[in-house]
């Protein structure tokens, strides 16, 4: 039988033995509001009325100084849907801007989201604590605030993997539910996700920023980043083009191990993009099957902006914007400050494509001193024969460990056009791969997306069981296990395609 959300007498202890006042070590520094008050607007979470907790990272919890056992509490539920909160916190909504689609709006913000404050990590690292689904502030436009069982767990899910694939990320907390209902195309019922991140600053901050024509908010906005995320480029002769071109740098590796991974974002908004260079906003988002380049999942992308292949080009189309609200602090002659952004972001594609093929090399099994002319053109072939033969992209890297110690039958047995497999196979054996190397960095489980979807349903229907299954799973990516073996396969055949949604 799988858990089941009603059930309060799984709690490890009663409520009356729990407290309901926080620990001391829960301290949350509101430095944010502080320091950029013109960007937080001060706000409470809406009453939930039977908070139940759905699901707790434990060790992120530890590592944040939250006891575990607490969070489970009345206390910590409160905590984390927002409703308690520690004395001197200042929750707040941040405002950003952004283009959405490609269209800019000046004024986003967080319409169901609160930025709770910061806590500093057992690496001493100062995290934000912040909720989604807490209900509407003033930047709602018009939405209600609140979230669904379902979506919530597919970004604590999403997250999770993407932490054990060693991609950075924001990470998940806990998914706590409301005990409030949520209409969207039926009544769902609701719930509110506790997520931690480096910062929550987005290149829509800046856009923000930078449209009110405040050169000393944009400023600080800018002093704030370099503090928190690229404090080398305080030391730099010209601070703002360091911090920017950190920003690029740490995209560029991004997206490149999202591509690596067959990993789509699904809507790659500026408000969407991390100056941290941390993954954010799990919406719309999917790992690929069968690979396609012009993979979309997104039920809102009609036109494929944000498909697959496109993600490195809408990444650089980003950080154009970036460089655009950074103008008035790279040079007082907008000329010149144009040109010093127009060098800088031409450091975006060199630095995708060295990550990019790294891993890609990695993932090939390839050893030191090949030539790139040797490998280029492998690589090449290859991509081909996978988008030609519509084949599972995450199953047939993994197979390629086994095809490296002389078992290719895994790998062929993924491909239709066997002849065009068997001569790829010919020529990348030749160049004398790594296998047990290959499965240290081709994962063996991701979130698949049947299998994602069944672990939703059944949790909006109360039964937790199919997603602890797949949390353990995708939690440990490159050790394959025993009695897991639907998670390391493909979709069923009656699965059709797929599309997904932002949830709100």
């Amino acid at each position: 039988m799988g858990e089941r959300f009603g059930r309060r007498a799984a709690r490890t202890r009663t409520l009356d033995e729990v407290s309901v006042a926080p620990p001391r070590t829960v301290a949350l520094d509101a430095r944010f509001a502080r320091e950029l008050p013109e960007l937080a607007l001060p706000w409470q979470a809406e009453e939930a009325p039977d908070p139940r907790l759905l699901v707790l990272n434990e060790p992120l919890a530890a590592g944040l100084g939250l006891d575990p056992h607490w969070l489970r509490g009345p206390g910590g539920l409160g905590l984390l849907v927002g409703t308690r909160v520690p004395a001197g916190a200042t929750p707040v909504a941040q405002a950003y801007a952004g283009h959405q689609f490609g269209g800019f709006v000046p004024r986003l913000g967080d319409g169901r989201a609160l930025l709770l404050g910061e806590l500093v990590d057992a690496d001493g690292a100062r995290r934000d604590l912040h909720l989604k689904g807490s209900g509407r502030t003033p930047f709602a436009r018009g939405g209600d605030g609140l979230a669904a069982v379902g979506p919530m767990l597919r970004e604590y899910v999403i997250s999770e993997a993407m932490h054990a694939l060693g991609i950075p990320t924001t990470r998940s907390l806990a998914v706590v539910a409301t005990g409030r209902p949520v209409r969207r195309d039926t009544l769902l019922p609701g719930a509110v996700l506790a997520r931690v991140a480096s910062s929550h600053l987005r290149v829509g901050s800046f856009q923000y920023a930078a449209a009110t024509g405040d050169t000393d908010l944009l400023r600080r906005l800018a002093d704030h980043a370099i503090a928190r995320h690229h404090p080398d480029a305080a030391r730099a002769g010209q601070p703002y083009l360091a911090l920017f071109e950190a920003v690029v740098a740490a995209q560029a590796s991004l997206v490149a191990r999202w591509m690596l991974v067959g990993f789509v974002h699904g809507v790659m908004n500026t408000d969407n993009m991390t100056i941290s260079g941390e993954t954010i906003d799990y919406g719309p988002c999917a790992f690929l099957d069968a690979f396609d380049p012009a993979t979309v999942f997104s039920s809102i992308d009609h036109g494929g902006r944000y498909a697959y292949g496109n993600q490195p080009v809408v990444a650089e189309w980003n950080l154009a914007r970036l460089a655009e609200a950074l103008l008035p602090l790279l040079h007082d002659d907008q000329d010149r400050a144009v040109g010093i952004a127009v060098e800088a972001l031409g450091g975006f594609r060199p630095r995708y494509a060295t990550a990019w093929s790294t891993g890609m090399w990695a993932k090939l099994g390839l050893p030191d001193g090949i030539e790139d002319a040797v490998v280029s053109p492998l690589v090449e072939d290859l991509l081909t024969l996978l988008r030609d033969n519509h084949v599972d992209h995450t199953a047939f890297f993994r197979a390629l460990g086994a095809a490296a110690r002389g078992d290719a039958e895994p790998a062929r047995g993924l491909v239709l056009d066997l002849a065009a497999a068997d001569g790829w196979l010919d020529r990348w054996r030749a160049l004398g791969p790594d296998g047990d190397a290959m499965d240290r960095v081709n994962p063996v489980y991701i979130p698949r997306n049947h299998l994602v979807e069944e672990a939703l349903d059944a949790a909006t229907g109360g039964d937790l069981g199919p997603l602890h299954r797949l949390l353990d799973a995708v939690t440990g990516p490159y050790d394959e296990r025993p009695g897991l073996e639907r998670h390391a396969a493909g979709p069923p055949d009656d699965f059709g395609a797929y599309r997904t949604f932002c949830g709100t």
